[in-house]
């Protein structure tokens, strides 16, 4: 693999959506103080890289604990489908019960058996019994979108120990954003994509009626999308950039190439987008779900339109409550499985939750944003080369607009 930041237009170094548009109207709700997933409280990320000495091979592995002890305690969740043509491992459980208790992986479409093995190995390090027996139920949550055009799939870089890796190191430090983790060698709206983050503060009052603020959190693995649809805060700049490429491709004919096969490429298979939120606002699982159909409005707003061939899958889970989970196993019982028993749990009132749901929205949009802007041009499988975004050429075709 090579990236660079060479190309023309990207003679600023990669940065922040925010940082490279400091004027631009982001949404009505701040940002929380690292602008990323991992604002909300007790959730964990990682993201690591697998690359070859040859270049082939450009792909990786994010990893997102919702909570330290999400072994015992699990998260309510809630899912939403906006095309289905990816995999998200883990979904009918999350469907069925409204409970996430597992790490999340993202990563590519051909890596989802190593990451659901790696996540198993890794809960036997810490959870096995003291006989060393493996007497719990969990499903592995593993999302994926399809890189192969930048990474060589055929080699299976990614294993088992990676995982273990990944879930090992977690940390509650700022998203790392661009071709990093499982977005490493992914394309959003035929610029270089992958991994990126954003967060909200939403002011609102806990059971007691004090005054409290919640966050939502996101974070994407962007992967799709065509490049005359790709707008920011409204201005189209991926009609505009297309129409100047086209024009400079007709005076370059490796250019035009370049452009040719990434097109058919593309239109055989459009990527996909995961899209995971996290809050620490108390919301119940069909709250949840939607919470998470709230990141299409984010999705939409950058022009993503949910292609047959596109895998845009979104999950949303609270940390607002802690459900037990493991009371059954084959070595103990600690309740009884035929005698009804309650728990209490805390729940936003319905009618106050449009401030979450705009943040939802909100911070997936500049997710996207944050993954585009902070990716580098890769030259990766078999010589392909995907260009990063031109932000020295956007920053003045934003000025253009008074934006």
């Amino acid at each position: 693999m090579s990236t660079s930041d060479s190309s023309a237009g990207n003679k600023l170094p990669r940065m922040r959506v925010r940082e490279l548009l400091p004027n631009v109207h982001f949404g009505d709700w701040a940002p929380g103080p690292l602008n990323s997933l991992t604002d909300v409280p007790g959730v964990l990320v990682h993201t690591q890289e697998i690359l070859s000495d040859d270049g082939n091979v450009n792909t990786g592995v994010t990893s997102i604990l919702p909570r330290h002890d999400w072994f015992h305690q699990a998260c309510y969740a809630g899912l939403f489908s906006f095309n289905g043509s990816g995999e998200m491992t883990g979904s009918h459980w999350i469907n069925e019960t409204g409970l996430l208790h597992s790490p999340i992986i993202i990563t590519n479409s051909f890596a989802v058996g190593a990451a659901y093995q790696g996540i198993y190995e890794y809960a036997i390090k810490a959870q096995k019994s003291a006989a060393g027996n493996v007497d719990w139920f969990l499903l592995p949550v593993v999302a994926e979108t399809f890189d192969g055009y930048l990474n060589d799939l055929s080699q299976f870089p990614i294993t088992p120990a990676h995982i273990v890796k990944g879930l090992e190191s977690v940390s509650s430090e700022r998203v790392r954003e661009g071709c990093v983790g499982g977005g490493t060698g992914m394309i959003c709206h035929y610029f270089k994509g992958g991994t990126g983050s954003s967060s909200r503060l939403v002011e609102g009052f806990d059971i007691e009626g004090k005054p409290k603020t919640y966050t939502v959190g996101a974070l994407v693995q962007a992967n799709y999308g065509k490049k005359p649809h790709f707008r920011i805060s409204g201005v189209p700049i991926g009609r505009i950039l297309a129409r100047e490429e086209a024009e400079a491709a007709e005076l370059d004919a490796e250019k035009k190439r370049a452009m040719e096969s990434l097109e058919r490429e593309k239109e055989r298979k459009d990527g996909s987008i995961i899209v995971i939120l996290a809050t620490d606002a108390p919301l119940h699982p069909t709250q949840l779900q939607r919470l998470a159909k709230r990141a299409t409005v984010g999705l939409a707003r950058v022009g993503g339109r949910g292609h047959n061939p596109s895998g845009d899958i979104f999950l949303a889970f609270s940390t607002g409550n802690h459900i037990q989970v493991q009371s059954i196993s084959m070595e103990r019982r600690t309740v009884d499985p035929f005698k009804p028993t309650p728990y209490s749990a805390q729940v936003i009132d319905d009618q106050s939750i449009n401030g979450l749901f705009e943040a939802a929205a909100e911070a997936t949009e500049e997710a996207i944003y944050n993954a585009v802007c902070m990716a580098e041009t890769m030259v990766g499988n078999q010589g392909h080369k995907i260009e990063a975004l031109p932000l020295e050429r956007v920053r003045e075709i934003m000025e253009k607009f008074s934006i």
